[in-house]
């Protein structure tokens, strides 16, 4: 295909399975919701099961590892984990810029270890023309750091602002973007990546959004995540023979928890976030229309991973955070106090409050799988996938469910441009690109996709038609029939010897190829390196 079609690649952060609308939750996202109904909704699409290597990976059409993401930008002193783009992948941004293409980003970047003096990996150097957003992973929604347009900081701009918010400025820029390419480029086309940091913690929302889930949630986590399975079965995104999962064993039964006022506004403010960005998007979509441009454009939704049962606990210090990691500011713009941790007896939303919903409601939010980000188990990697493109989808509102994966993502956006997949870029020689096009999926399921590979943290997998294998580190291998069993509750690891050793010889292979380094090594040089956070237990 040659025609050349604008690209607008939104991601968001944190957020579960089941949590917007047309994938069963409760979440208002009336937007998204819409562009489902117009598009494709991909039922087993998979990221790579935590933020900076689902980036890394989402962009490059590589494996994490082969790009220099292993894990976060920290550097281990490894060849896959230096926490920086390498030389050897090019970016979407970059690749499009060489078809013609003006590119524009707003939003997270989180894939470069420098994160206040520009480097050759901020998104200017690797191909975009324009950028407005934060280098660093996570932060305050009302005062983020490394906020910078271009290659200039600007946290400023949101110190002065009483009515800035962090989501709504993704949205806004994404919308200027739109607005000015039309006016002053309207013979190119444009790719446009808007990365949202929502619904990761810390939990801030505005009032009115929170307000509107005032009760949605009363009945707990034990009751909704049923209704969820029922509805979701309803829309065809999950087989009616697929068990729910067991609640997290860690957790109690919503009967018996304790500060229910407390946790119930942790989901409320953690739906809040969720919303504002569907409402963003909303804008996003007027500005495609009012510039006339909705019907040439591609528009793909997805998560970076599951959703994330970190706990921010009560006595973590402010200074760990604002120092070390350059996460948090220890002030609100006004010079009032953050409180650190999650306190129950503070509730969160505002700016003075930095909090996490915890395992119970990511437990809901990935409903009907278990286990989370940091996993590769199906509630670590599998994420919603939207494409709406009026010129490419001709069955609407409808539902596939072949397994894809993140590089699959480049590989899809080069075959609808035109544009060519480079052996080299700037002198240094490319790795092969790791996906193939989902372009055929959208006119029906496909059955001869080859293996998908994972590995984060020493938690691997290998997805291999109706089989796979994965592995909870540092335990054994497991393995399901995903065609029976997709929320992983029968291992018949034991029943088939031979497929474990076929599947995970494969998967050695592939790790190997791909750089990746055992979890043993990697905890050794980070414990010597005192790299470890709070969230950074042993997954």
């Amino acid at each position: 295909m040659t025609n050349k079609q604008n690209v607008i690649l939104i991601l968001n952060d944190d957020m579960g399975y089941s949590d917007i609308g047309c994938y069963g939750g409760e979440v208002e996202t009336p937007n998204l919701d819409k562009l489902a109904e117009g598009g494709i909704r991909l039922t087993q699409f998979y990221n790579t099961a935590r933020c900076s290597p689902s980036r890394a990976s989402l962009l490059t059409g590589l494996h994490p590892h082969q790009t220099g993401i292993g894990i976060l930008t920290y550097d281990t002193g490894l060849e896959g984990y230096p926490g920086d783009l390498n030389k050897e992948c090019v970016t979407i941004a970059e690749v499009l810029k060489e078809s013609g293409y003006r590119t524009y980003m707003s939003g997270k970047w989180h894939i470069a270890k420098s994160l206040l003096e520009p480097s050759d990996n901020w998104p200017m150097q690797r191909g975009f023309d324009e950028f407005y957003g934060t280098i660093i992973g996570a932060g305050s929604f009302y005062n983020p750091n490394t906020l910078t347009r271009g290659n200039e900081n600007i946290e400023k701009e949101a110190i002065e602002d009483d009515q800035f918010f962090y989501t709504d400025a993704i949205s806004d820029q994404a919308v200027s973007f739109i607005h000015s390419h039309a006016e002053e480029h309207p013979d190119k086309p444009f790719f446009q990546y808007v990365a949202y940091t929502a619904p990761h913690w810390p939990l801030h929302a505005h009032e009115e959004d929170i307000a509107k889930y005032k009760g949605r949630f009363d009945k707990g986590w034990d009751k909704l995540r049923e209704e969820r399975l029922s509805r979701m079965v309803e829309k065809g995104i999950l087989n009616p023979s697929w068990k729910l999962s067991e609640r997290d064993a860690d957790e109690p039964e919503w009967e018996s928890a304790e500060n229910k006022e407390w946790l119930l506004r942790c989901m409320e403010v953690y739906a809040a976030q969720i919303d504002r960005m569907d409402q963003g998007i909303g804008r996003i979509i007027r500005s495609l229309e009012e510039t006339g441009q909705l019907e040439d454009t591609v528009i793909i939704f997805l998560s970076d991973n599951g959703a994330c049962a970190e706990d921010i606990p009560p006595n973590v210090r402010g200074e760990d955070l604002a120092n070390e990691l350059l996460i948090a500011k220890l002030h609100t713009r006004k010079g009032e106090d953050v409180t650190f941790g999650n306190h129950p007896d503070l509730m969160p939303g505002a700016e003075n409050t930095y909090q996490s919903y915890g395992k119970a409601w990511a437990n809901l939010s990935n409903t009907p799988f278990r286990l989370y980000k940091h996993w590769v188990h199906e509630g670590g990697i599998a994420t919603p996938f939207i494409v709406h493109w009026p010129k490419g989808v001709q069955e609407k509102n409808a539902i596939r469910h072949t397994p894809a994966q993140l590089p699959d993502v480049m590989a899809t956006i080069l075959d609808i441009t035109g544009a060519a997949y480079p052996d080299s870029y700037k002198g240094h020689s490319i790795l092969p690109l790791e996906g193939s096009s989902m372009v055929p999926v959208l006119t029906g399921d496909a059955t001869d996709r080859g293996p998908l590979y994972f590995e984060h943290e020493g938690n691997a997998c290998i997805r291999e038609g109706n089989w796979k294998l994965v592995r909870n580190y540092p335990g054994p291998w497991e393995l399901y029939d995903m065609e029976e069993d997709r929320t992983e509750l029968n291992n018949l690891a034991s029943d088939n010897p031979e497929r474990v050793k076929e599947m995970s010889d494969k998967y050695e292979a592939w790790a190997q190829r791909s750089r990746v380094v055992p979890r043993e090594k990697i905890l050794e040089i980070m414990k010597q390196s005192e790299t470890v956070a709070f969230w950074e237990e042993d997954k």
